[in-house]
């Protein structure tokens, strides 16, 4: 897809890789979720000792180091003044925002309930797909994207979620940088590859996630190992590899619809918190997981 002055043409938004089928994006989005879905429950481990800011700009910072050796290892050509500007979009959301309002949110938030409010994400990420990458789902479409939101809603009741606090919106704010980060990754993607998309944004945002981690990096030893498994794991995959396989699971199957599997991704990081934060778990918890699952089946049929 090509991006000049900021416009982007309609056709170029349903181009497809040659040789490569939609399911292949579906694919590739499943596995880029199935990394992410611990990316919560790993916070939740860092935050109980590190600072969050340091795990939010911290994460950036390990994270860019590695995207600097592999976009020099491929030499790869520079971003075009247009693509920099979208590059800077995608820092933004994915690389600042979601990290730095997760960790704030999961200072006293717990993993699973937290999951439960980012389950609003694939219906935001369909509505800045249509504004930013110019694509139209169907009207069935935003008819199962809409009943999964349902069921993710009574699903956050069914965790026991009160009135909305400052976590909360510190999530919801979270969810909008992010979607809006998916979006313009996922368009840019088509162009630049997944891989050099996440890269690319790691390294424009060196010159803010440095300083800050600088400032905020612990230097006394009263972290124990577990915060810095969490730290490592954020680090690694939530900011780095997931991100691989996401971006090239947007380019290739489309935003609005590769994104509605995020709709499993709450569900899988409250197995994850249940597994390794002793969070309990229900029978409704697995009645409203089953039907949110059968909206995800449903919104990848709709064309």
């Amino acid at each position: 897809m090509s991006i000049e002055s900021n416009v982007i043409s309609a056709p170029a938004v349903t181009r497809q890789p040659i040789g490569v089928p939609a399911s292949g994006g579906l694919l590739l989005g499943a596995l880029g979720i199935l990394g992410f879905s611990f990316s919560l429950p790993a916070t939740k481990l860092a935050v109980e000792t590190l600072d969050p800011w340091f795990v939010a700009f911290g994460r950036a910072v390990i994270a860019g180091m590695l995207a600097t050796i592999v976009l020099a290892a491929a030499h790869a050509a520079r971003p075009s003044r247009a693509q920099v500007r979208s590059l800077l979009i995608v820092a933004l959301g994915v690389v600042v925002g979601f990290p730095l309002f997760t960790s704030l949110a999961l200072q006293t938030r717990p993993a699973g309930q937290s999951a439960v409010v980012i389950a609003v994400l694939p219906a935001m990420t369909a509505v800045m797909a249509v504004l930013r990458a110019g694509e139209r789902p169907s009207r069935a479409f935003w008819l199962a994207s809409t009943a999964g939101l349902v069921a993710a809603l009574a699903f956050a009741f069914t965790r026991g979620a009160t009135g909305p606090q400052l976590p909360d919106l510190f999530l919801l704010l979270a969810v909008a940088l992010c979607a809006l980060g998916y979006a313009e990754g996922g368009m840019l993607a088509r162009n630049l590859g997944g891989g050099r998309t996440i890269c690319w944004a790691l390294v424009l945002s060196l010159p803010v996630t440095v300083p800050v981690a600088a400032v905020t990096l612990p230097l006394d030893g009263g972290v124990g190992l577990v915060p810095w498994l969490g730290f490592g794991y954020v680090s690694l995959i939530s900011m780095f590899l997931g991100f691989f396989a996401w971006y090239a699971g947007l380019a290739r199957g489309g935003v609005a619809r590769v994104g509605q599997i995020q709709l499993a991704q709450p569900l899988l990081s409250l197995v994850w918190a249940a597994l390794v934060l002793s969070e309990a778990v229900g029978p409704a918890d697995a009645l409203v997981a089953a039907a949110v699952l059968a909206c995800v089946v449903a919104t990848q049929r709709a064309r």
